[in-house]
């Protein structure tokens, strides 16, 4: 197929995907255990050439392996094909999916979801776009960012089925316990230590190569571990964890993008972590109500109705917590937010606030962009003087009007 692939975000979108639609596209959330944008790319064995987006700052977005953000979608000399990130498709691409005709991709509930856009023609906009032919595209619109929680005990087992064909005969590496069929263990080359228990009586476990795990660690399908992620300790289960993160404790049911450290004791469970999140020694997030009814979350001031009755905290990108502290259920924390002091957190922490104590301080955006110029080359990441415009940017727009602390 000669075509360019795109995706973009709607202004609708961003509220119920915060707090990670405020620092990067939403092609680059994960759902299951690939990226949204994986997944387009896997469909049409096409590379998203680029984002497209309505918030201004993310022209600045840079991350490694990433696409960025750009103003038009590619060159009139290819056809392209533009889908909406948060659309994730269902069976094979259609003959509509070429891009050989003007075409507009809608979902079951009529929703547009993408365009198709031959070469040499304009792309006219969204408005000038809205009267060309509806094409139904199977799949599903996610409605907002505790989708990425509702699905992930469905999506991804299907997922690991397709790493685990990718990655070839499993083996059970030597000194470790299997509880379930072997076949289950994709332990490629990653390195396990004996005294590691894999329990695949629930699904598959796939470790990338790179992987670490350490002794005495208990791995509960369905799990994926990405590249480099060093696994050192406690229950983990039911979760896809990204690449470079380490993780250790008690983790259920979580997605890491990848990037984050959680290198202690302490539970996880039904959670969304950003990238260069750091979790203090004993974090500990709530992940049912008392009242055991479904949990609601608070995004942009609005309030959204889950339907979940499990549902943790949404923790955004370069979020630190302090040790020992305590996360309420559907606890959202904004980008670039420390959490410490002698307060506890409530359910909605502001972007780059700056301690408990006194609500309302706000990290000063040197001091970010310094704190993430120590972090990332730890995992290997330069910070360069693109990667802090993109930081500066992020903070110039979680903080307009906010005093800095």
């Amino acid at each position: 197929m000669s075509a360019q692939l795109w995706l973009y975000d709607t202004p609708e979108d961003l509220t119920p995907f915060l707090p990670f639609s405020l620092s990067r596209p939403l092609g680059e959330l994960r759902y299951g255990a690939f990226l949204l944008r994986e997944r387009w790319s896997a469909r049409l064995d096409l590379p998203v050439a680029g984002y497209l987006s309505p918030q201004a700052h993310l022209t600045t977005f840079v991350e490694p392996g990433a696409p960025p953000v750009a103003p038009a979608p590619g060159e009139r000399h290819e056809a392209r094909l533009l889908f909406r990130a948060v659309f994730v498709p269902a069976g094979p691409p259609g003959e509509a999916e070429r891009g050989d005709e003007r075409v507009r991709f809608v979902d079951g509930a009529g929703a547009t979801v993408g365009y198709a856009v031959p070469a040499r023609a304009e792309w006219p906009g969204v408005e000038g776009a809205a009267a060309w032919p509806a094409v139904a595209l199977p799949g599903r619109r996610l409605a907002g960012v505790w989708d990425l929680i509702g699905d992930l005990a469905t999506t991804l087992p299907a997922d690991l089925e397709r790493l685990r064909a990718a990655q070839g005969e499993g083996h059970v590496p030597r000194g470790a316990t299997v509880l379930g069929d072997p076949a289950l263990v994709a332990a490629g080359d990653a390195a396990v230590e004996p005294q590691v228990v894999f329990d695949v009586r629930g699904g598959p476990i796939v470790l990338a190569p790179g992987v670490e795990v350490r002794a005495f660690t208990r791995l509960v399908g369905p799990l994926a571990a990405a590249r480099d992620t060093r696994l050192l300790g406690g229950q983990i289960s039911g979760s896809a964890i990204g690449p470079k993160c380490v993780v250790r404790g008690e983790v259920s049911a979580a997605i890491f993008l990848g990037y984050a450290n959680k290198s202690h004791d302490g539970f996880l469970g039904h959670a969304v972590v950003g990238r260069w999140v750091n979790l203090g020694a004993g974090t500990t997030n709530s992940n049912l109500k008392n009242t055991y009814g479904p949990v609601r979350l608070t995004l942009g001031g609005r309030r959204f109705e889950t339907g979940l009755t499990f549902l943790g905290a949404m923790i955004g990108d370069h979020v630190k917590t302090a040790i020992g502290t305590m996360l309420p259920t559907g606890c959202v924390i904004g980008v670039g937010a420390n959490l410490f002091g002698t307060a506890r957190p409530p359910a909605v922490v502001p972007p780059f606030a700056w301690g408990l104590d006194e609500p309302g301080r706000v990290l000063e955006v040197g001091r970010f962009t310094d704190i993430a110029a120590r972090v990332m080359p730890r995992r290997d990441v330069p910070v360069d003087d693109a990667t802090r415009r993109y930081l500066a940017a992020v903070w110039g727009a979680a903080t307009a009007g906010t005093p800095c602390g």
